[in-house]
């Protein structure tokens, strides 16, 4: 029969067992707290949304989650990709030069899936990890395999915090309290994470929930919850908050952020809608034949950065935690192989590349990180 994804807390008690029970204690501390709200607190949120049905979020397309094959096979392959799945030497990083007034198109990639857009004056931040662990426990659960390039507090003032679904590669606690602290900005998120927001202490003011097809105004920006293929999930329930997609539409520049997501035909008419785009940034990483449905490989990246009608292409989701079965490197080399006259721009993280006029090279300083 086929097994399913293992939930986070599972994760952690299974990891647990094996170190000693003061250990125990301590990776289990705080961990009902980052799991954020329960199925009973969400309901009064999500249950009027169309794409809620028969007790919980659903994707327009079947979208199995399941893991096909035998149990102890899948733990030894991921035992076998642990070390394939890091870099041989230290990933290079670059401390992040961010001007005080915004650019008219300009990304600053901090690692996985957490960038700074600068869109005709505005500036988004999505889906911020600055953790060391995107796990419950701060002691257990996949660990950077680089340093965050910069501290959070030297961001400069953002006009809003972007959050794609609230799996924790993609929505930190120890993150989101500190941009409680250090920016004013609202958090516009899909339906259900706001719960988790309010009861971390996110006032309630700086709340906005979308469904798709949802549109928000700061400043210039428009900011519009478009589709994805995924689920979500922080401890023992799945698929009680939604997930999503973003398009960051300013009155010039349009960029699109994938988040996390499987190929799915609505790219073509999220394109059609919204585009066409200046800029993509879509997620490379964390695929494999055993759950080919929620993660886009590299290969589907390219198709699906045609559907959206985009001109720059930024590989997502890879080179910061340690997620499936690929080498480390493999999600971008692929990606190269296949975009063919695509503009692919593959910046170190904390670097930031202006984007307004000409394209930037940004040579290859993967490979011998690689080796």
């Amino acid at each position: 029969m086929p097994t399913r994804h293992r939930s986070p807390l599972a994760a952690v008690l299974t990891a647990a067992l094996a170190v000693p029970a003061a250990l125990v204690t301590r990776a289990a501390w705080g961990v009902p707290r980052s799991m954020g709200a329960g199925r009973r607190a969400l309901r009064p949120t999500v249950a009027g949304s169309p794409n809620f049905s028969e007790g919980r979020f659903r994707n327009t397309l079947p979208t199995p989650t399941a893991v096909d094959g035998d149990r102890a096979e899948l733990v030894r392959e991921l035992r076998r990709s642990r070390r394939r799945g890091a870099p041989a030497r230290p990933v290079p990083l670059v401390s992040p030069q961010l001007p005080e007034e915004a650019a008219e198109l300009a990304v600053t990639w901090f690692g996985h899936a957490s960038a700074l857009l600068e869109v005709d004056g505005g500036r988004v931040l999505v889906d911020p990890v600055w953790g060391e662990r995107v796990s419950p426990s701060a002691l257990v659960g996949p660990k950077r395999l680089h340093p965050v390039p910069g501290p959070l507090e030297e961001l400069p003032r953002v006009d809003a915090v972007l959050i794609s679904h609230d799996h924790y590669d993609h929505l930190d606690l120890p993150t989101v309290e500190r941009l409680v602290r250090e920016q004013d900005a609202p958090f516009v998120v899909p339906l259900g994470i706001g719960e988790h927001l309010r009861g971390w202490g996110v006032p309630a003011d700086r709340v906005v929930e979308l469904d798709w097809d949802g549109e928000h105004r700061v400043g210039e920006l428009t900011l519009v919850c478009a589709e994805a293929r995924h689920f979500s999930g922080r401890g023992l329930t799945r698929d009680d908050t939604l997930w999503s997609s973003w398009v960051v539409r300013g009155p010039r520049h349009r960029v699109f952020f994938g988040g996390d997501t499987g190929y799915h035909p609505a790219f073509a008419a999220i394109g059609a809608q919204h585009g066409p785009f200046d800029l993509t940034l879509l997620p490379v990483g964390a695929y494999a034949p055993q759950w080919p449905a929620i993660h886009m490989d590299p290969e589907e990246a390219v198709r699906a950065h045609g559907d959206l009608g985009g001109r720059v292409l930024l590989p997502i989701h890879w080179a910061t935690f340690n997620l499936a079965f690929h080498a480390w490197a493999e999600p971008v080399d692929r990606l190269l192989a296949a975009a063919g006259d695509v503009p692919v721009v593959v910046p170190r993280p904390g670097e930031r590349l202006d984007l307004t006029g000409d394209v930037p090279a940004t040579p290859d300083w993967w490979t011998a990180v690689a080796e």
